[in-house]
């Protein structure tokens, strides 16, 4: 009856999120006196899914076959629902990402199973199976009793450090009962971004607004970027005036994150904005309006022109890498 983690892969590698996933799994299967087990889908090599004992598995179920790297929500959540009943698990485990939040609630659906999505904390067993997560964008929080038999937890992205240790897993293939008939999506064309952190796995964020001016000034915001190693991103009115790629908004109708350190440039702050980022460990905020709203979430802030500012934080950081 070991806890079943989706951990999943592109391009052959597991994704970050998907550690953090089976990390968190493997400390709920501590909890209930059992092991932990992945279940990786598509064209992973034997070697990579053996790592992912140092993150608390003891064994990985592996879907081989080119035609599982894309599998749709659809077929993927009838996957990991049988690897579910294959190993009798009663805690289904995912990450909170795109891929998650797709497949996770067809699982419980599936199961029956009660199902908690973004999780940041590990469960409370002490009195059930409470488990906490954020609410109104992130204001709140939630504790969730789930009572069913089969449990469906999802994990927000960043809320577990991933500290790997030194074990292997076990790699057992895995054949489910799909047919060429369950796979209802066909992907034509994926267009992937190259030399890039991606956002949502990113532990250092520089993001650009409005008071930047234009597209032709966020240099700047790169300049720091690289500086620190740290991905970039933009609020709304940036991305909708094609200053820069929609995929670099976040907030609430954009993408949620929660890096460690979020540096905002020329953003004012507003409550959409805030939804998406105000997970995040630190907040600095850069702006030469001292009213911004942004400043009453930030942990430290700069009152002062960006054009003025940024380059000498820039500088300053080169120096100290140096």
């Amino acid at each position: 009856m070991s806890v079943l983690i989706f951990a999943d892969q592109f391009e052959g590698k597991i994704k970050k999120a998907a550690l953090e996933a089976v990390q968190y799994g493997s400390k709920v299967a501590e909890q209930q006196g059992t092991s932990a087990t992945a279940v990786v889908l598509g064209d992973v090599d034997a070697a990579e899914l053996a790592t992912l004992g140092n993150y608390g598995a003891a064994k990985v179920l592996h879907v081989a076959g080119a035609k599982f790297n894309d599998a749709d929500a659809g077929v993927s959540a009838k996957i990991v629902a049988e690897a579910a009943a294959k190993e009798g698990s009663k805690v289904v485990v995912f990450s909170h990402n795109f891929s998650g939040r797709a497949i996770a609630p067809r699982v419980a659906a599936r199961l029956k199973a009660g199902f908690v999505a973004g999780a940041i904390e590990l469960p409370d067993t002490a009195s059930g199976f409470v488990v906490k997560k954020n609410v109104f964008s992130g204001k709140a929080f939630a504790k969730v009793n789930i009572t069913s038999d089969v449990k469906v937890i999802s994990v927000l992205p960043n809320s577990f450090a991933v500290e790997a240790g030194s074990n292997s897993a076990t790699v057992e293939a895995f054949s489910p009962a799909v047919s060429d008939g369950d796979f209802k999506v066909k992907v034509l064309k994926t267009e992937t971004i190259s030399g890039e952190v991606p956002l949502t796995e990113a532990e250092i964020v520089v993001s650009g607004g409005r008071g930047l001016k234009g597209p032709e000034n966020w240099g700047l915001v790169e300049d720091l970027a690289k500086a620190l190693g740290a991905a970039t991103a933009c609020s709304r009115p940036v991305s909708d005036s094609d200053w820069r790629p929609h995929h670099e908004h976040v907030g609430q109708t954009g993408l949620t994150i929660r890096p460690n350190l979020y540096i905002a440039i020329g953003i004012s702050g507003a409550i959409q904005h805030l939804a998406g980022v105000n997970g995040s460990k630190v907040i600095v905020v850069i702006n030469k309006d001292p009213e911004a709203p942004f400043f009453k979430a930030a942990d430290y802030g700069i009152v002062g022109d960006a054009f003025e500012v940024v380059p000498k934080i820039t500088e300053a950081i080169r120096k100290i890498k140096a």
